[in-house]
């Protein structure tokens, strides 16, 4: 496997698989005032009620792996932005029917359950898995990767909820994908995770919070705001 979501493993399992559309069909999404900056009807209504955290990432374009990663804070029925990084995606953009290697990152919306790292945790309220081996040896591509998986916050894009973020179950079949993840930025685009500066990367940690049910909105603009 090479770094970010390269091949996986062809091991099955029946589970829980990540959330890709929390809402139910047809449900009633909030009005303008209270949804995220730049997300529009849409997008609004896969978005659990109750969710009081998100980061957001916002693709500068559907073949771009430019993005920005905005964290923000539900307070009341008003989310308030808390920070924000630049970052990187599918080295190929974006898409809504992702698929195993296709160099782009799905877009949607997916709760943030596990996180991990080769590091030891720096205090991180989600669940946190270190295992310096385990994701050393998913590393193939040389110096400018080594540092890749130091820090991880799987998002839970067909994945099983509550094991390590290198753990290969694919609930949904190995041709969806899986293996995403935010992760430390290593200066251009991925296979199909999310990357941003060590300094978010251990906000986000400190921050998100499982009593608060985070999710990340992920996609390019045009589709955030549809």
């Amino acid at each position: 496997m090479t770094a970010c979501a390269g091949a996986d493993e062809h091991r099955s399992h029946v589970g829980a698989p990540g959330v890709n559309n929390p809402a139910a069909p047809g449900s009633p999404g909030p009005d303008a005032a209270q949804r995220l900056p730049g997300v529009g009807s849409r997008m609004s209504k896969r978005v659990p009620a109750q969710a009081h955290q998100a980061v957001v990432v916002y693709g500068d374009g559907p073949d771009s792996a430019e993005s920005t990663v905005v964290l923000y804070e539900k307070q009341g029925t008003v989310w308030k932005r808390k920070d924000s990084w630049p970052a990187h995606n599918g080295r190929l953009g974006w898409t809504t029917d992702h698929s195993m290697d296709d160099e782009r990152s799905p877009v949607g919306v997916f709760s943030l359950t596990d996180a991990g790292g080769s590091l030891e945790d720096p205090g991180s309220r989600l669940q946190y898995w270190y295992d310096d081996n385990a994701f050393a040896s998913m590393i193939e591509d040389g110096e400018d990767h080594a540092h890749d998986f130091d820090y991880v916050i799987a998002i839970d894009y067909n994945r099983l909820k509550g094991v390590p973020p290198f753990d290969w179950n694919r609930p949904e079949g190995v041709e969806k994908g899986g293996g995403i993840w935010l992760h430390l930025d290593h200066g251009d685009g991925t296979s199909a995770c999310v990357t941003l500066p060590e300094s978010g990367m251990k906000t986000l940690l400190r921050a998100l919070d499982p009593r608060r049910h985070p999710v990340v909105v992920m996609g390019d603009r045009e589709r955030l705001k549809a």
